[in-house]
């Protein structure tokens, strides 16, 4: 689906957005039958309140959404976006009650409150539709939304519709769209290219694994995305419980990432060479699956005891990034929906992610508050490195113990980059409960901030 203001229209509904604070004067400027219909109608201004207002003799027709508090606002996001959908159909003019630095973000959480997942069943639309506030970039605004719907349509499909093969064709779909290159490898062929952990994890499967490579732009520094791509994730011969293969669809929520911020990039044709990289497979259950306690060796060079198989990501990851890193990009980044024990630190509104670049965690830092984007940096903690490497080969894929489990994962990533900047997000990709503008289900993370910060980020 596309995601897109509304055309300005003579008829369009005048919306006021009130505050908590100036919630009483505003009810007390009305006409007096008005004002009475609006008390007895309980509006205070809260957030996700939303009235409409008849004409009078000396009032046009109009409506108003709550705009909360200070402290109301701070516990959440998209705050106007809790009361669009509670309008009555038409097209809306925000004319007042939002501060010109946070227009972006509010008309922004309009446009996700209209997504909808419908491929499987009908789903009623949106019926209230905003016009672009002047004081926004709409053309901006709407490809980041878009990028954000493809994230969240990846994700939502289950894996039936989701194999390798179709994210695939998802990532040639976007690269015909933006006239970017790309290249896929395919099954045996990952042996014959030297990505050996890609073919590994994912050979036991019918569906085969590849590795998907997209590129555009000829100017500009360099940018590598790497998105982890688990189309399901079973746990392979460590077999998850099935409590926890209940949402292993979205174990392709990096790739579903990488995807929609590279839609963004390309949509609003940032001065950058993009890369980026996919490995795309099923984490399945068969007799050639590989097995606890088996010795992988990477793409490079290094060797990888394998205690777990249900620590499956980093090794396709391993691969993708030591490829990406023999170009030398200025910077790389991968995401990847990775440990659980990101999930127990940040829990799933979150976006943890590494970095050692200081200049790069200063602009992500400002880019996530001003766009509304929430990100928390844990460290590579270079002492925990002793708990990544076993015995008899350089690299543990599952260290015992169970501490740090998000940090040593990340310090195995990083192995694997050792000429580039580099930066690693272990999103969750799923929102649990609905909120405004995030439906339940699918969901990007911390893209919208890479996105902001990206010319700081590669111009430093």
């Amino acid at each position: 689906m596309s995601l897109r203001f509304a055309a300005d229209t003579p008829d369009a509904i005048d919306l006021h957005i009130i505050s908590q604070d100036a919630a009483e004067e505003w009810l007390g400027m009305l006409p007096p039958a008005t004002e009475a219909w609006a008390r007895a109608s309980g509006f205070t201004g809260a957030i996700g309140q939303a009235l409409s207002l008849p004409p009078t003799d000396t009032l046009p027709a109009l409506a108003v959404a709550g705009y909360g508090s200070a402290a109301s606002r701070k516990r959440g996001r998209f705050s106007i976006a809790a009361a669009a959908a509670k309008l009555p159909a038409g097209i809306y003019r925000i004319t007042s009650g939002v501060p010109e630095d946070q227009m972006e973000i509010e008309a922004l959480g309009w446009l996700l409150s209209s997504y909808r997942f419908d491929r499987y069943k009908t789903v009623a639309p949106m019926t209230a539709h905003l016009i672009a506030p002047e004081v926004i970039d709409a053309a901006r605004v709407e490809a980041i939304a878009n990028g954000e719907a493809l994230t969240r349509t990846l994700i939502n499909t289950p894996a039936s519709d989701m194999g390798p093969p179709d994210l695939e064709q998802a990532a040639r779909d976007l690269a015909t769209e933006h006239g970017a290159k790309i290249d896929v490898i395919v099954g045996d062929d990952l042996l014959k290219a030297n990505l050996p952990m890609i073919h590994t994890v994912g050979r036991a499967a019918d569906r085969a694994p590849r590795l998907i490579d997209m590129r555009w732009g000829k100017t500009g520094p360099t940018l590598t995305l790497v998105g982890k791509g688990v189309c399901f994730d079973t746990g392979g011969l460590n077999l998850k419980p099935g409590s926890s293969m209940g949402l292993m669809k979205k174990d392709m929520g990096g790739a579903a990432a990488v995807l929609g911020l590279a839609h963004m990039i390309m949509t609003t044709g940032a001065n950058v060479q993009l890369r980026v990289l996919i490995p795309a497979v099923e984490n399945s259950v068969s007799g050639n699956a590989f097995r606890p306690q088996d010795i992988l060796t990477s793409r490079k060079g290094l060797t990888v005891e394998i205690n777990n198989t249900d620590a499956e990501g980093r090794l396709v990851l391993a691969d993708a990034l030591a490829l990406a890193d023999e170009e030398k990009p200025d910077q790389i980044i991968s995401m990847a929906t990775l440990t659980g024990a990101a999930r127990v630190a940040v829990g799933p509104d979150l976006a943890p992610y590494f970095s050692d670049d200081q200049d790069f965690v200063a602009a992500l830092e400002a880019s996530a508050v001003s766009v509304a984007d929430p990100v928390w940096r844990l460290p590579f903690h270079d002492p925990y490195e002793s708990m990544i490497e076993p015995a008899i080969a350089d690299l543990d894929n599952a260290p015992a113990g169970g501490f740090a489990g998000c940090i040593t994962a990340a310090l195995f990533l990083r192995r694997f980059v050792t000429g580039s900047n580099y930066a690693h997000f272990d999103i969750y990709g799923w929102q649990p409960v609905a909120a405004p503008a995030r439906a339940k289900g699918g969901v990007g993370q911390g893209t919208r901030a890479l996105l902001d910060a990206l010319d700081r980020i590669l111009t430093k």
